[in-house]
C-alpha cells in the first residue's frame, strides 16, 4: 500500500502531480487489481491533503467502479437527502402494516428538494460531480428518492456548468470533448476520450430505471391502501421479478410491503415465503421478524413463532447496547430508536404467553393438568389467562 512521504509545499504538489497520473492510467485499464492499487495511491494523497477536490473525485469514482457503494455514501452522507433532513424530521418509512399513501410520499419528496435547493445555492463547479457519483452508489443500495433527487441535481448542475463555459467558446472549440473532469486541470491529451457523453448517457437511463420503479411502486402502494390485494401483489411482483432487476434494499422492501398484501388477501403461506425473502436480502428487518412471528402464531407453530421472538428480542438488546439502530446512518429503518425499549417490553409479555401455549401443546400431561383445574375451578396458572388455554382446558372436559 502507497504510503504518503513527509512532504512540504512545492515538493507536495510536484508528488501529487505525478501520482494523480498513475492513479489516472491505472484506473483506465478498467482492470480490479490495478484499480485497487489507484485507490491507495488516492488515499496516501488525501492522507497529505484531506480535502484535496481531485483526489476526493478520483476516490469516489474510483470505489464506484469497485461496486463500493456503501464506502462512496460513508464517504458523501453528508449530500445525502433524507440524512439532511434527519435533524429536523426524524421520521422514517412507513411500515408495511401501515402504508404510506402516493399522497405522502409526494410530500417526502418534496422535502428533500428543498433541503437539495439549499445545498445548491452555493454549490460551484467543483462539487458537482458529488451528486452524480453518490446518486448512483444511492441507487444501488436502494435509496430510490435521494438517487433519484442527487442524479437531477447533479444533471442541472452540469448542464449549467456547461452553458456557462459555452458563452465564451468559438464555433471552432465547441466540442464535448474539451471538457476535463470537474476540477481537473491536466491536459486533454491525459483523459479518456469523450468520458462525459458515455456518463450523461448512463445516468440517463439510471435515472428512467429509477422513475419506472417508483411509479410501479406508488401504483402497488395505493392498490394496498384501497384493499385492492391482488392488484397490489401484481404491481410488487413486476418490481421483484423484472427483466432488468432492482437493488437488494429496495426490493427487500418491495417483499415486505408484498407480504403485507399476502396476509390481508389470507394467503399465509405466500406471505410467509416473502417474509422469508425479505430476511435473506436483510437478516435484520424487524418488520419482517415481527410478521413472520404473528404469522406463525396464527397457524399455530408456535416454537417458530418463539424463534423468531427470541431472535427479534436478541435485535432490541444488540441495538440498546449500541445505542443507535443496526447499520450506517443512511440505512433506512421503520422504527425509531426511542420506540426499541416499549417495543421490548411489549415482546417480553408476548414471549412469556406464547411460549407457555408452546409448552401445553407440546406435553400431553397438560391435559390431565387442565383437566384437574377445571374441576377445581382454576383457570389462571401464573403465566396470564390465555384463550388457548381455555380452549385445551374445554377440551379436557
Amino acid at each position: 500500500m502507497a504510503t504518503s512521504p513527509s512532504l512540504t509545499g512545492g515538493e507536495k504538489r510536484h508528488w501529487w502531480l505525478t501520482n494523480r497520473k498513475d492513479a489516472r492510467g491505472l484506473i483506465a485499464t478498467q482492470e480490479q487489481s490495478e484499480i485497487g492499487s489507484a485507490l491507495n495511491l488516492l488515499d496516501a494523497a488525501l492522507a497529505l491533503s484531506p480535502r484535496l477536490e481531485v483526489a476526493l473525485e478520483l476516490k469516489a469514482r474510483t470505489l464506484l467502479c469497485l461496486r463500493r457503494f456503501k464506502d462512496v455514501a460513508d464517504m458523501l452522507q453528508d449530500y445525502i437527502p433524507s440524512l439532511k433532513m434527519a435533524a429536523d424530521d426524524s421520521s422514517s418509512l412507513s411500515p408495511p402494516t401501515t402504508p404510506p399513501s402516493t399522497c405522502q410520499e409526494s410530500e417526502s419528496i418534496f422535502c428533500p428538494k428543498v433541503v437539495m435547493a439549499g445545498l445548491c445555492k452555493n454549490c460551484d463547479k467543483e462539487g458537482q460531480w458529488r451528486y452524480l457519483v453518490l446518486g448512483q452508489a444511492c441507487c444501488h443500495l436502494g435509496l430510490m428518492e435521494d438517487a433519484m433527487l442527487l442524479l437531477q441535481t447533479g444533471k442541472r448542475l452540469a448542464t449549467a456548468a456547461f452553458r456557462r463555459e459555452s458563452i465564451c467558446w468559438s464555433d471552432d472549440s465547441f466540442s464535448i470533448s474539451e471538457f476535463p473532469i470537474s476540477g481537473d486541470t491536466t491536459s486533454i491529451s491525459d483523459q479518456p476520450p469523450s468520458p462525459q457523453k458515455t456518463e450523461s448517457e448512463s445516468i440517463s437511463q439510471l435515472l428512467s430505471h429509477i422513475k419506472l420503479l417508483r411509479r410501479r411502486k406508488t401504483a402497488a402502494i395505493a392498490a394496498l391502501d384501497a384493499g385492492l390485494y391482488s392488484e397490489a401483489i401484481r404491481h410488487f411482483s413486476k418490481i421483484v421479478d423484472g427483466r432488468r432487476g432492482a437493488p437488494q434494499a429496495f426490493l427487500a422492501e418491495c417483499y415486505m410491503y408484498r407480504a403485507t398484501a399476502y396476509r390481508s388477501a389470507g394467503r399465509i403461506a405466500e406471505s410467509i415465503a416473502d417474509c422469508n425473502r425479505t430476511l435473506a436480502l436483510d437478516p435484520t428487518s424487524i418488520e419482517a421478524l415481527s410478521t413472520r412471528a404473528s404469522l406463525f402464531e396464527t397457524i399455530r407453530c408456535l416454537p417458530d413463532s418463539l424463534h423468531d421472538l427470541e431472535h427479534l428480542k436478541l435485535l432490541y438488546n444488540s441495538i440498546l447496547r449500541d445505542r443507535k439502530l443496526p447499520g450506517p446512518a443512511w440505512k433506512r429503518h421503520n422504527v425509531r430508536y426511542r420506540e426499541i425499549p416499549g417495543k421490548l417490553c411489549s415482546l417480553a409479555a408476548k414471549n412469556s404467553t406464547t411460549e407457555a401455549e408452546s409448552y401445553v401443546r407440546r406435553n400431553w400431561k397438560c391435559r390431565l393438568l387442565c383437566s384437574d383445574w377445571v374441576e377445581k375451578g382454576v383457570f389462571a396458572i401464573g403465566i396470564g389467562e390465555s384463550p388457548f388455554i381455555a380452549h385445551i382446558a374445554a377440551q379436557a372436559r
